[in-house]
């Protein structure tokens, strides 16, 4: 499986508690016409941690069919119990995705050991490529690297998804094995592409698909230059969407922008005031509001 260039991590919108498919629908067709080359539904920025399992199935089987293979689908199905992200991932494959998501176990920390065998009961009963996903910062572990070595030798190991804030490790990623490396972060994604990732799973595209489309697509034809004046120009609103935990700044800004309701589910709540007004001048300063 070729992935590369942008991949949005799109948020789950709410309305009255509910998911709203109606204005799903519109964020998905945008996405579509911003040119990138997937989504990526119930990740983090889509607030999996609340949806229930028949919600979580319900909004990958709607992205699958409102996308209609125009671009690729990377459910988010991971979870800190094999079984648990295994049944999703079957039930993912059902509907006919290109590829899952999967989070390192997050809470119960496992050995090295049981993180090899996780990822590889999901890849090997799902029968669906998965993408890794490395986030030390919210699951208190980190995939080492000679586990994403071994994993890598497996055909439906895809990629991996970095978002531990190094750039370094990228190149120790591509000096150990061939796996196919994509930026988790937004700030870090043309300087991980400049030492061999292929493209990012963005936050940032939520509000500018064309854009970090863009950005990647440069990156992968050498021209720097001009990736780095898009990197340059949105760097505050990269920053900015992490004033607060993701996906609160990114949805408070789509509100902004009325493409969505503001409305999370707890634990997760409004943007303070202070940041509010910070999030709204930065939007103002990249010419997005």
């Amino acid at each position: 499986m070729d992935l590369f260039g942008c991949y949005t991590a799109l948020v789950t919108p709410f309305r009255d508690g509910k998911v709203d498919y109606t204005a799903l629908g519109l964020l998905i067709e945008e996405q579509i016409k911003g040119g990138v080359t997937g989504l990526v539904p119930v990740g983090t920025t889509g607030e999996s941690p609340t949806l229930d399992v028949d919600e979580h199935m319900q909004v990958i089987d709607f992205f699958a069919r409102q996308a209609g293979k125009r671009c690729q689908i990377i459910a988010g199905t991971g979870a800190n119990s094999t079984s648990e992200a295994v049944h999703m991932s079957k039930l993912a494959a059902e509907i006919g995705v290109d590829a899952t998501l999967q989070v390192t176990p997050y809470y119960n920390k496992p050995s090295n050991e049981g993180l090899y065998r996780h990822f590889m009961e999901v890849a090997e009963k799902s029968g669906v490529p998965i993408v890794l996903y490395n986030v030390p910062g919210r699951t208190g572990k980190e995939i080492p690297l000679e586990i994403v070595v071994r994993l890598a030798e497996h055909p439906l190991v895809a990629a991996i998804k970095e978002a531990g804030g190094s750039v370094d490790r990228v190149s120790a990623l591509q000096d150990a094995c061939s796996l196919t490396v994509l930026s988790g972060d937004d700030s870090l994604a043309l300087p991980m592409m400049a030492v061999g990732a292929r493209g990012v799973i963005s936050v940032a595209s939520n509000l500018i698909p064309a854009e970090i489309s863009a950005m990647a697509a440069l990156a992968l034809q050498g021209d720097f230059a001009a990736a780095l004046a898009i990197h340059r120009n949105y760097y505050p609103l990269f920053r900015d969407l992490f004033l607060e935990s993701n996906p609160i700044p990114v949805k408070a800004a789509l509100a902004e922008l009325g493409k969505i309701s503001e409305e999370y589910r707890l634990p997760l709540c409004s943007i303070s005031a202070a940041n509010r007004k910070k999030l709204c001048d930065t939007l103002q300063k990249v010419g997005i509001l």
